[in-house]
């Protein structure tokens, strides 16, 4: 595969998706994508390791189909509620007077150094400023005079197996990992306008087993956060509700679905398909709303109270942004803007030419956003994760090694 093709592996509760982009000097080119219904996960955690490599293999074989190239690396997005986040911050005295790259990295790993329990390991730390003696705010302190380098960073942490499972099934799709990334701060470089991140906005990626909300605030992250449920939870409803099968309910979301009951009109009506042979039942369309309304009421003001609870309430100053494969659902927009009480929006891809057609939809943001992550990710940086060399494990079972000699 060639040093400019960036593939990015959304592997999902719902479904599993691989974009294909070729990197070029005026932008990001999709070429080719492959989607597969996802087997194996539940609640973006892998439970089944050879359903979920065989969904990666076939999405892989589509998307190198269309791009006509070979696959044999990716980003991989990780999500479930066994990730976790949260703000560190670190001090060091400057050696010169002037702040150089070596005292950017030793900051860094100083805002870093927090105790972690030892069966999760570091996924990401994003750095949120620079502060040279008493002037907070900076972005890049290279060169700048100084006796004192603070840094504020973001830590974002998740389970050492589950991120395993994920770089194991890549490795037995045949393909190599460079990098895991959150994926909500995938999404983020997909949907979100540098003018909202500057402003402060709160990302809602509405997937199928998860919610997941990223908080960005002059520039930087602020805070992240995953909620076990997700839009997986609504044809289940509606099973249960309108009695009928699971499958008939999630065409009955599709395409009758509204996630505000004052939006539908009081004489529409649906056919609804009964169990077991039965016959089908004509329904007014807002009894769907019913069960549909309470259940996003619940999965927002969940989302809601975990804001305020991490105190950036009033940060998201340029409103909501959802995406995610739910969040089509026709309403959500308005439901959000009246949970949050703040502006809101659905989030399509931007920033990419090429297959726009073929990706512009809000299920496609995290593999979207991982290629554009992983342009932006400079050569030098990239890590590459494979079991059978230098995998997560062996580092932690290392740093376990350690713990026991130092307690000896």
């Amino acid at each position: 595969m060639a040093e400019t093709i960036i593939v990015g592996l959304d592997i999902g509760t719902t479904k599993i998706c691989a974009v294909v982009a070729d990197v070029r000097s005026d932008g990001v080119e999709i070429i080719g994508m492959g989607s597969h219904p996802s087997e194996g996960l539940r609640k973006g955690v892998v439970i089944n390791i050879n359903d979920t490599v065989n969904s990666i293999k076939e999405a892989v074989e589509e998307a190198e189909t269309m791009a006509g190239c070979e696959i044999s690396s990716v980003y991989a997005g990780i999500a479930g509620g066994h990730v976790k986040g949260f703000n560190s911050h670190g001090v060091i005295a400057l050696k010169e007077r002037e702040v150089t790259k070596k005292d950017i990295d030793r900051i860094i790993e100083a805002a870093s150094a927090v105790a972690i329990p030892m069966d999760r390991e570091m996924i990401h730390t994003l750095v949120q400023e620079f502060i040279v003696d008493d002037q907070d705010g900076i972005l890049d302190p290279l060169g700048m005079s100084g006796v004192r380098l603070e840094a504020k960073v973001h830590i974002v942490t998740g389970a050492v197996t589950s991120a395993q499972n994920i770089i194991k099934c890549a490795n037995r799709a045949g393909l190599d990992v460079y990098d895991i990334i959150l994926e909500s701060i995938a999404s983020s470089e997909a949907v979100i306008t540098k003018e909202e991140r500057n402003l402060g906005v709160a990302l809602i990626d509405f997937g199928g087993g998860t919610t997941d909300m990223a908080i960005f605030s002059k520039g930087a992250i602020k805070h992240t956060s995953v909620l076990g449920l997700g839009g997986n939870n609504l044809p289940y409803d509606i099973a249960v509700g309108l009695r009928t099968p699971k499958l008939d309910a999630e065409k009955i979301k599709i395409k009758y679905g509204c996630g505000l009951t004052s939006m539908i009109g009081r004489d529409e009506t649906i056919e609804v398909p009964g169990v077991g042979g039965r016959k089908p039942r004509v329904l007014s369309r807002q009894i769907l709303g019913e069960i549909l309304e309470p259940r996003l009421e619940e999965i927002f003001s969940l989302i809601y109270g975990e804001l305020v609870r991490s105190g950036n309430e009033s940060l998201i100053t340029s409103g909501v942004v959802v995406t995610g494969g739910s969040a089509e659902l026709p309403g959500i927009p308005e439901m959000v803007e009246q949970i949050f009480t703040s502006p809101s929006r659905v989030g399509y891809p931007k920033g990419i030419s090429g297959l726009v057609e073929v990706v512009n939809k809000p299920m496609y943001a995290t593999a979207v956003g991982l290629v554009l992550y992983g342009a932006k990710s400079s050569k030098k940086d990239k890590k590459r994760f494979r079991i059978r060399d230098t995998n997560i494990f062996n580092r932690v079972m290392s740093r376990m090694k350690k713990w026991f000699g130092d307690v000896v």
